[in-house]
């Protein structure tokens, strides 16, 4: 018998698993401190609901909380003192372990940007998988001259730059053979706020054009998911410092943002709320609030500083301040949704599965909230999930519509697929 052989993992360096190993103190601590709360709970024969008792455990308990706690990060520090002596892997390119990078700064982000871990991914732009240099020259050899068309396509929650490649299709690429457009990807920590990556993508979007070898003429976004938020976040911001790019920016396409928010999000948020009501379970509400900064974020579709960090802000409430769609840009939103065919007239489409088609459309009952996208802007693919975005041939063909103003002809985007 021919016994199958079990996926490879992500090929991790020593200086990845140090990282990884910092990650684990880290967790070691928080989890000492869970125990030590229902400990100090159970202990004190509180209750079952209503307020956790405040404090430490008392006596020789709190003794050896605090010890485990002192001797984790005595560890924790000589463990990153070794990794400053490991060789940096990380200039060796392959998709395993940039997914695996990307996807725990998705849930971790926040963490690791916080406490410098050499996992936390440094904003910049990518090309060919490779970090570009903001210089003209690096630019030029790079690139090369004569093309001032930029399209950037910003990835969503847990993914990198090469993942806009699936099922052997790259919107990018397509974009770049068949309109003539330069794709540039922009990589990110997606576990940060939405508002601190957008304002950093909009300096380093600055850096780029200055830095561009031919006077930029027109500049598009590709917003993926989340990349689609942190598109809107980086105009708002480009205008309050009146960046040269806001001006060449002619349009962005979302591909199944959740303007409006996430459900799951909203759900997580509404069971850290029910584990708070009793002290028994209180502790363990840490656990689902450790989630990054940027999958809060989707709760409600933050975008702004000020729509997560005014005083009183609560988990289940939307505090977000309206933010309507950037002016003079034409915008773009196509939805994504798990049914083969449109729904009856007066029933709402079921979502893709993450994103329900309303909030991927902009829909809110609040006009202020409401983002306007014009009919011929905005499209319903039936049949696709959230990822199949980045596959399909009808996104494809709506991209070169758009992106290409094509009219009156038809465009072959697919093996065997065409999109007039």
């Amino acid at each position: 018998m021919v016994r199958k052989s079990s996926p490879a993992g992500p090929p991790l360096s020593l200086a990845d698993a140090h990282a990884l190993g910092r990650l684990g103190f880290d967790s070691v601590t928080g989890v000492t401190s869970l125990v030590e709360a229902v400990h100090r709970t159970i202990a004190g024969l509180t209750p079952p609901l209503g307020a956790s008792p405040q404090g430490g455990a008392g006596g020789i308990s709190g003794f050896v909380y605090s010890t485990v706690r002192g001797v984790t990060r005595l560890a924790g520090g000589g463990w990153k003192a070794i990794g400053a002596m490991l060789p940096d892997a990380s200039g060796k390119l392959d998709p395993r372990r940039e997914a695996w990078v990307a996807a725990i700064n998705g849930v971790f982000g926040e963490h690791l940007a916080k406490t410098a871990n050499p996992l936390a991914v440094a904003m910049q732009f990518r090309h060919e998988g490779r970090a570009l240099s903001l210089e003209t020259d690096a630019l030029r050899k790079t690139i090369g001259n004569g093309r001032g068309k930029l399209v950037v396509l910003l990835h969503g929650l847990c993914m990198n730059d090469l993942q806009w490649q699936r099922q052997g299709h790259d919107h990018g690429r397509m974009l770049a053979d068949r309109l003539g457009f330069v794709p540039l990807y922009l990589y990110y920590n997606s576990g940060r706020h939405v508002s601190e990556n957008g304002r950093e993508f909009a300096a380093l979007l600055a850096r780029l054009v200055d830095a561009w070898p031919e006077p930029v003429e027109e500049l598009v976004l590709v917003g993926h998911s989340m990349g689609g938020l942190l598109a809107r976040s980086a105009c708002h911001y480009a205008e309050l410092e009146k960046l040269a790019w806001r001006e060449k920016l002619k349009r962005i396409v979302f591909l199944g943002t959740p303007h409006q928010g996430a459900p799951l999000e909203r759900a997580g948020s509404h069971v850290d709320l029910v584990l708070e009501l009793s002290p028994y379970l209180a502790p363990f509400a840490r656990l689902g609030k450790s989630r990054s900064a940027g999958i809060k974020d989707l709760r409600h579709g933050n975008v702004l500083d000020e729509d997560w960090s005014h005083p009183g802000n609560t988990a289940t409430r939307d505090h977000r301040h309206p933010l309507p769609l950037p002016a003079g840009v034409r915008c773009h939103a196509l939805a994504a949704s798990l049914q083969e065919a449109p729904v009856k007239s007066g029933k709402r489409a079921r979502g893709d599965g993450l994103v329900p088609v309303a909030s991927a459309l902009g829909e809110h009952a609040n006009p202020a909230f409401h983002l306007t996208f014009a009919a011929k802007d905005s499209h319903v693919v039936y049949g696709c999930s959230h990822f199949d975005l980045l596959a399909r041939d009808e996104v494809a063909g709506k991209l070169l519509a758009w992106c290409g103003e094509v009219t009156g002809r038809a465009l072959k985007v697919g093996a065997g697929a065409t999109a007039t």
